[in-house]
């Protein structure tokens, strides 16, 4: 006997209806992909189920967003239209009260505040003021820790500076004290040179000169 023919209607049963769904989604994408190789055709398919699980078949010469703009463009319909619609409102709103909170916290535009939204303002400035100055002695603190440092470091560059020109100061002294002593013994040894006179005859033929008998 043949399969009876299926009433299409909605099956109350969630196992069976999930259990259906699986495999004709199965099928569907088989066909979609059947018509892709057999007919060279771009096809898109999505799907999303009951439990909002998402599924989907497109033709590998293909994409999504490819298929979704061309079919605007056939259709003349806006996919978006509503979504940036909404979105552009949502915007607008929010931009017009961020401008408001700005003219209020300025001292503007108070006049339709009441007392609760007064004190809110109020309470909301004090907050504001205490982290403002919360940061600026976190900044001044951070500043004047690195000027610190930063004079510390030049200190200690001028100390070692200061040592270094000392030592040098002090080689130099020490070589012109050296100079000065090499320079009298060779004054002196100049001083008490002795000079052979031509009545020494007898000095001169042992080879001795004037040179030979000066005293160190």
């Amino acid at each position: 006997m043949g399969r009876g023919r299926i009433e299409i209607k909605k099956i109350e049963n969630p196992t069976n209806r999930q259990v259906t769904y699986s495999k004709r989604r199965v099928g569907i994408m088989k066909k979609a992909n059947e018509l892709t190789v057999l007919c060279d055709a771009e096809v898109s398919v999505v799907m999303f189920s009951n439990t909002g699980k998402f599924a989907e078949y497109c033709s590998p010469s293909t994409n999504t967003k490819s298929i979704m703009d061309r079919y605007q463009q056939v259709t003349g319909i806006d996919l978006w239209k509503d979504q940036y619609e909404s979105t552009l409102r949502s915007l607008k709103e929010s931009n017009h009260n961020l401008r408001k909170e700005i003219r209020q916290r300025m001292g503007e535009d108070l006049d339709e505040l009441g007392v609760e939204e007064l004190r809110g303002l109020e309470q909301s400035l004090d907050e504001t003021l205490v982290h403002v100055r919360q940061r600026k002695y976190h900044v001044i603190t951070t500043q004047t820790d690195t000027y610190k440092k930063k004079l510390k470091n030049t200190h200690e560059t001028h100390q070692s500076l200061l040592h270094q020109l000392e030592m040098k100061d002090q080689h130099q002294g020490y070589r012109f004290v050296a100079e000065r002593a090499l320079s009298t013994a060779n004054d002196a040894t100049q001083m008490f040179a002795y000079q052979v006179h031509s009545s020494q005859q007898n000095l001169l033929e042992l080879g001795y000169g004037s040179r030979d008998l000066s005293i160190a």
